[in-house]
């Protein structure tokens, strides 16, 4: 269908393509990965013709169509209802039900009998065409990706960039090109409406490249990896989880003939050095040489899986209970999102809030941070220190500060060094760092507001979409440094690998209410299709988050406790202490294994490593022995 030949293409003197090939027939169903600045949407547009290459050709048959979702698409506007939008999408078929409307009109005047052989005509290829369909079609699809029926006749213009670029998602759908064409589509999708997308694309009847960071996504859609790597294009025949495996295979089989390559090229080079002089050896050496201009260089593999080297710490630890709401009621208008609903969050919860967009996740999200108004009651534990982050947080940025001087007013005390390496890892290296704000783009201002957030001294963190604007490499980053994260957040999230790596608890909003799973993700779907299959008859729902009321009592009363309860309270808080004590002693034993010096006495350092493997184990235990009291 399609045929890319020696393809290149360069940004001034950067390569971005150099010779790649690519061959993409009728059924493919293609997922193009890569990181960030590797050139995907660059390549999507020399496809569609908005660019042209630098050299090579793209090569396509006269029968393809191709229908392209990409970014810009979220500034369209247009005063014509969601609707009529979506509609478009029919224009051939739409301008026969003019025509038969005019010849309609023209009959209530002037009936004659060629009228009606050319109605009939035209009603017959209107039909042929499922004319009489069309409507109910477009309003199948909006609402699968998350309109509601009363949406449909509102104005396009009415809406968010998001909700726009669902609308022309909805008009490329439609039209059925035989190449679809779809630049981060899940972005602008929520979890419900991403689910529906993927069954609609396992029967697309064309084929389609695709471009995410949502590896489940891809999982479930394409049946072909296509990786964007050292300015060429790299073919995997299956979906994202083969990809990995074939990847590490491949990575294993490179290195191996790297290796092997530098170590006859080192003993060439030594024969070389050796025997240059020697006239007796000239020709040798000559021949030698000669042989290493020739040789084929295999590229050493460059290891893309990076590894949070830096911890996220606090100083300061919570008590136990983070946030304890009741009776919390908030409603926008006739709009309610909760009402009369309990909440309670304790350290060391890692809560994914999960659920459609319009049901409140992200109205909650600013209720517990103390950002929305509603009623009810929500109490801050002891020493919680809370760090939020969403899109607005933006808006917080100096924008005459470069990066690291943004990262510096977090009051950290991390080095220089140290801040580089967590910009690098959300994808600011080198000289970037000192960009001043105000030059970033919409996405590279949000990964410096989540890298604040992350930096932060906070001990409950509020995450509001992190992972959008971030490629695959970056995502792993942040799933890392939340899983070392020994504090509390609650994360609003549609990606669902994402959710998976991080959650322990999932909470989503039905019936007004809050409520909650008390699992991972995957225990929690387990859950749900039992749920489902049973019509909620075989599996028990589970309660609202908080089932006991905050009683509060006048500051005068003294709370009735037992000798046992006493006993069980001293022993806590004597293993706090304890637990205290001995983080200090492993950050401290960090510390030390950090520093180069460490590794030039070896018996010093096997000391030194068994010492904090102990430790380790020893907090472990107490940890273990603490959560079973408390």
């Amino acid at each position: 269908m399609i045929s890319i030949n020696n393809l290149s293409y360069f940004l001034g003197d950067r390569a971005l393509y150099e010779d790649a090939n690519l061959f993409i027939d009728t059924k493919d169903r293609i997922g193009l990965i890569g990181l960030n600045g590797t050139g995907k949407s660059t390549l999507l547009k020399m496809m569609v013709g908005e660019i042209q290459p630098s050299a090579g050709e793209i090569n396509k048959s006269k029968e393809t169509t191709i229908g392209f979702l990409n970014q810009d698409l979220l500034s369209y506007q247009t005063s014509e209802s969601v609707l009529h939008v979506a509609m478009q999408a029919f224009a051939e078929t739409l301008k026969i039900q003019d025509q038969i409307d005019a010849v309609i009109k023209e009959m209530e005047e002037n009936y004659r009998d060629e009228l009606v052989d050319k109605l009939t005509k035209l009603q017959e290829r209107f039909e042929a065409q499922d004319g009489y369909i069309l409507q109910a079609k477009a309003e199948e699809i909006l609402e699968g990706i998350g309109f509601k029926t009363a949406d449909l006749s509102r104005p396009l213009k009415e809406f968010s960039g998001g909700w726009r670029m669902r609308v022309m998602l909805a008009k490329l759908l439609l039209e059925k090109p035989s190449l679809l064409m779809l630049d981060e589509p899940t972005n602008h999708l929520d979890l419900p409406s991403i689910q529906w997308l993927e069954n609609y694309l396992q029967s697309y009847e064309g084929a389609c490249i695709i471009v995410s960071h949502d590896r489940e996504f891809l999982n479930k859609s394409v049946n072909k990896i296509v990786e964007v790597y050292a300015r060429d294009l790299h073919v995997y025949k299956g979906n994202y989880d083969f990809y990995e495996e074939e990847k590490a295979l491949r990575n294993e089989l490179q290195q191996n003939a790297f290796d092997n390559q530098q170590q006859k090229i080192k003993q060439t080079e030594q024969f070389i050095n050796r025997f240059r002089a020697k006239a007796s050896k000239s020709r040798q050496v000559q021949s030698k040489v000669k042989m290493l201009d020739k040789i084929e260089r295999v590229e050493a593999v460059v290891d893309e899986n990076m590894r949070v080297n830096f911890k996220f710490n606090f100083t300061t630890q919570s008590g136990r209970h983070v946030k304890r709401g009741e009776h919390l009621s908030k409603a926008y208008a006739e709009l309610k999102i909760v009402e009369n609903t309990p909440l309670h969050i304790e350290r060391g919860d890692k809560i994914a809030l999960i659920g459609a967009n319009g049901k409140g996740k992200s109205t909650l999200l600013r209720m517990v941070a103390g950002t929305e108004k509603y009623s009810g009651k929500m109490e801050t534990g002891h020493n919680v220190v809370q760090s939020f982050y969403a899109q607005h947080q933006l808006e917080a940025l100096n924008v005459n500060n470069d990066l690291i001087e943004e990262l510096k007013q977090e009051g950290t005390g991390k080095s220089e060094q140290e801040l580089r390496s967590v910009l690098g890892c959300f994808l600011f290296s080198n000289d970037e760092v000192f960009k001043k704000i105000k030059v970033l783009s919409g996405g590279e201002k949000s990964r410096v507001a989540l890298a604040k957030t992350l930096i932060s001294e906070a001990n409950f963190l509020l995450l509001d979409e992190p992972t959008n604007h971030l490629d695959m490499l970056s995502v792993g980053i942040l799933i890392q440094a939340l899983q070392q994260y020994e504090g509390t957040f609650l994360v609003v999230s549609h990606d669902r690998h994402f959710i998976s790596q991080i959650a322990n608890k999932i909470w989503w909003i039905e019936d007004h209410q809050l409520k909650q799973y008390p699992g991972r993700y995957d225990e929690y779907l387990w859950w749900r299709s039992q749920q489902e299959s049973t019509g909620r008859g075989g599996a028990k729902v589970p309660a609202p988050v908080v089932d006991r009321p905050m009683v509060e009592k006048p500051k005068t009363e003294k709370p009735k406790v037992n000798a046992e309860d006493q006993q069980r309270e001293r022993e806590v808080k004597k293993l706090e202490d304890q637990i205290t004590a001995l983080e200090s002693q492993v950050n401290e034993l960090e510390i030390q294994m950090a520093d180069p010096n460490a590794y030039e006495d070896q018996n010093n350092f096997l000391q030194l490593n068994r010492t904090y493997l102990e430790k380790k184990k020893e907090l472990e235990a107490l940890m273990a022995k603490w959560e079973s009291l408390a």
